[in-house]
């Protein structure tokens, strides 16, 4: 029979047992969310579960909900083919980003990664603005990032070359994988990444190979993908974001493609993927310096004797801008909520009297 530690769970979590563990509940492993329904899996099968309503009502925030990759305490019902959850463990790593459109509030996208894959395509997806996006997410959760590059039978191997020399002409100094999910190019390298325990993810856009990926490495069409488009992109299938176990031990999310990756509240995330500005800014003359009109500035005399990359700059001044202005606008958004919180107590209160 297969131990929860076959699916990640380690001495790290074993350390918060004690803590959530209650009689007569077990230990499972988020596997996949659907529109607030859950999967979970645990050392035998996997099977549908629901919060608990207590759990559900206590939440004060979405993040604080369960994600594809969360540990949590459930306890099962109806001859162990359900379960409810109660407890969320905590997390190790994630993957969290803003709410698409307006809303300001954060996203889960996966918790306890151990690796994130950062799929482009070669093709019409390369971009490396976008890859600094998706680099800063995974450091503001603590994952380590890998760079998949896709589609690379529909380039030549100069073009292949010049986009490896862009992303490291960018100071991006990530691991990069390319290969081909029709040819098989570079497939036995990406294979050799994967350590049996360990839990990776993918992220990217829609049709830049994702779930092919997967496939192949399952060895058989598990998941449904649809055939190009006439641009020779893939057409988006994946629904919802679902943890796979593979054949080797190792375990893959895939992730629906996202057409946004805002930012809120990444400083530290971004100051971590823009470790060569980082290293500029110990000489500016202000420690406060914004890097933008300040006399004495290190940053913008790099830029301008280009020996920092102008593009990079004006990358790393809009995510940092960006993550900045997203989070006040989420702390002034909590601060509402919790008035109206307090507001409907008292009311409450003064009803039963």
């Amino acid at each position: 029979m297969m131990k929860l530690s076959d699916i990640g769970f380690d001495q790290w979590f074993q350390a918060h047992v004690n803590d959530l563990r209650q009689e007569g509940r077990e230990i499972a492993r988020i596997s996949a969310v659907d529109r607030g329904s859950y999967l979970i899996k645990n050392q035998t099968k996997e099977i549908p579960a629901e919060l608990a309503g207590k759990f559900y009502f206590q939440v004060e925030s979405s993040v604080d909900l369960p994600c594809v990759g969360d540990w949590v305490t459930v306890q099962y019902h109806s001859n162990d083919t359900a379960a409810i959850i109660h407890e969320v463990f905590p997390r190790k790593t994630f993957l969290r980003r803003k709410s698409a459109g307006e809303k300001v509030d954060f996203q889960m996208i996966a918790a306890n990664i151990d690796v994130a894959f950062i799929v482009q395509s070669c093709h019409f997806d390369f971009n490396v603005r976008r890859m600094d996006r998706y680099l800063v997410m995974a450091a503001d959760g603590g994952v380590e990032p890998i760079v998949i590059l896709t589609k690379t039978d529909l380039i030549t191997l100069e073009e292949l070359e010049q986009k490896i020399a862009a992303i490291r002409s960018s100071a991006i100094s990530a691991r990069v994988l390319a290969l081909s999910n029709i040819t098989g190019i570079g497939f036995d390298e990406f294979q050799q990444v994967l350590v049996s325990g360990s839990t990776y993810c993918l992220l990217g856009s829609s049709g830049v190979g994702k779930t092919t990926l997967i496939n192949r490495l399952i060895g058989q069409d598990a998941f449904d993908t649809k055939a190009v488009s006439g641009t020779g992109e893939g057409i988006h299938t994946t629904a919802r974001r679902q943890l796979v176990v593979l054949k080797q031990g190792s375990m893959l999310i895939d992730t629906p493609g996202m057409r946004e990756l805002g930012l809120i509240g990444v400083g530290e995330g971004v100051d971590q993927s823009f470790q060569d500005i980082l290293r500029l800014s110990v000489d500016c003359r202000y420690h406060n310096c914004g890097h933008t009109q300040e006399p004495g500035c290190a940053v913008r005399a790099a830029v301008i004797s280009g020996v920092l990359n102008e593009d990079r700059y004006s990358s790393y001044m809009k995510l940092k801008k960006e993550s900045e202005y997203h989070e006040l606008s989420y702390i002034d958004k909590r601060k509402k909520d919790r008035a109206f919180g307090r507001f409907i107590k008292s009311v409450k209160k003064q009803m039963k009297v």
